[in-house]
């Protein structure tokens, strides 16, 4: 399945480390790039530079407006979910999500997001329905698609890098390439 994340609503001065952090554990966990709802090149600009010091073809790409690319997205047959905590819990969810998701594209807000995204969404998914990090929310429905195509998304593989992490036991030991 691929996968992209549409980050809405991020504020320039209030969300840049979360905005950052939702694209790094996209990256990490298997999407293939996130739109960003803003003119914030610094978000940008820290993905590409993570991408080629760790490997792999994640994008951030910012866009005008969030709705055309949902709509465009849908127009070529793509899927929407939208993270909410009002939303239907994740593992009464994922069955259809990966039956019918051949495209998805993940939603996640930053600020209020507005009444229309309900509308546009294919699901409004909860991971749990309680406030709680959108990051945290995004990691484990990355992991919970992958798993459910019989993938780990905690052993994704990214090549091109600079370096990479050899995982030890005990200490640190990263590969200059």
């Amino acid at each position: 399945m691929r996968i992209i994340i549409l980050r809405l609503g991020h504020r320039i001065q209030r969300d840049q480390r979360i905005t950052t952090h939702v694209a790094l554990t996209a990256r990490a966990l298997g999407a293939e790039g996130m739109l960003l709802d803003s003119d914030d090149s610094g978000i940008e600009k820290s993905l590409e530079e993570a991408s080629g010091r760790w490997g792999g073809s994640f994008y951030v790409r910012r866009i005008a407006s969030w709705k055309s690319e949902i709509k465009k997205w849908k127009e070529a047959g793509g899927k929407v979910l939208h993270l909410t905590m009002y939303g239907v819990n994740l593992p009464d969810a994922i069955p259809q999500i990966v039956a019918d998701a051949g495209n998805l594209m993940i939603v996640v807000g930053a600020e209020k997001v507005p009444p229309e995204m309900y509308e546009l969404a294919d699901w409004n998914v909860a991971v749990g329905n309680q406030p709680h990090s959108e990051v945290a929310a995004l990691a484990i429905v990355l992991d919970r698609i992958k798993a459910a195509e019989g993938k780990d998304a905690l052993r994704t593989q990214f090549t091109g890098g600079e370096i990479e992490i050899v995982p030890k036991k005990r200490g640190k030991e990263v590969i200059s390439k």
